[in-house]
């Protein structure tokens, strides 16, 4: 299925910012970044940061998901959002951690040049989750030169129930699960703490809700190691 670029007035923001009195243009600036995973015990799959112009998108906020972010959101593969990137002539630094971004860990991305591109976008999953993500929509990046701070949220992507269970091969595509448990710390035998998701569109994530029982209970995942509440992640961007 081919991502379908979504132009719209309404650009939401997946971030809260600390920025006011910007000065914007549309040459977008060299620029250095610094991405830390905030949360206690969740860990992100690879990251993407996409460079684009604006008026596109990769996800929005209270739209349907395209296979690509689902296929990102349900099992951590990045290759179709990058080929996406690449169709709309984006620039790209995909994988920068080489693979999982612990709880507490950050990872840089030194002197990146966004060329003509003005917009950033980030994604990456969340394990364990079923469809969860970190990610921030095209954010106009600043090229007055500086650094600037932004906190990115979780994201549902509207197309999995969460039902917290840990099964093998549930990563790929429209197979309910989470794919795995990173940190192995986490129960097993859940009954599943739900069958359904009632928002289809992509949306703020609610979170997970766990239990304390490692041999069965609703959830294979522990609440007092698994549950987070927003913002799960921080983006420090130097423009030089």
């Amino acid at each position: 299925m081919k991502h379908k670029v979504i132009s719209s007035a309404f650009k939401a923001l997946a971030a809260s910012t600390l920025i006011s009195g910007l000065t914007f243009s549309a040459q977008a600036a060299t620029v250095s970044i610094e991405f830390t995973n905030l949360t206690h015990g969740i860990h992100f799959t690879p990251l993407l940061f996409t460079a684009h112009s604006d008026g596109t998108h990769l996800f929005e906020i209270g739209t349907m998901a395209s296979a690509e972010l689902q296929t990102m959101a349900e099992g951590g593969a990045i290759d179709g959002l990058v080929t996406v990137a690449e169709s709309i002539g984006a620039s790209t630094v995909a994988n920068p951690a080489e693979g999982l971004l612990a709880p507490g860990a950050s990872v840089s991305i030194d002197s990146w040049d966004t060329g003509t591109n003005t917009e950033l976008t980030v994604t990456a999953m969340l394990l364990p989750t079923n469809d969860g993500f970190v990610g921030l929509d095209a954010w106009t990046i600043p090229t007055e030169p500086g650094t600037y701070t932004i906190t990115l949220n979780g994201y549902d992507a509207g197309t999995e129930a969460n039902n917290e269970l840990v099964l093998d091969g549930s990563g790929a595509s429209g197979v309910p699960g989470i794919p795995a448990n990173p940190g192995g710390n986490g129960g097993m035998n859940g009954t599943g703490v739900t069958t359904e998701e009632a928002n289809g569109m992509v949306h703020i994530h609610r979170g997970v809700i766990g239990d304390t029982d490692p041999e069965g209970g609703a959830s294979d995942l522990d609440s007092r190691i698994h549950r987070w509440l927003n913002p799960v992640a921080r983006l420090i961007i130097t423009v030089q």
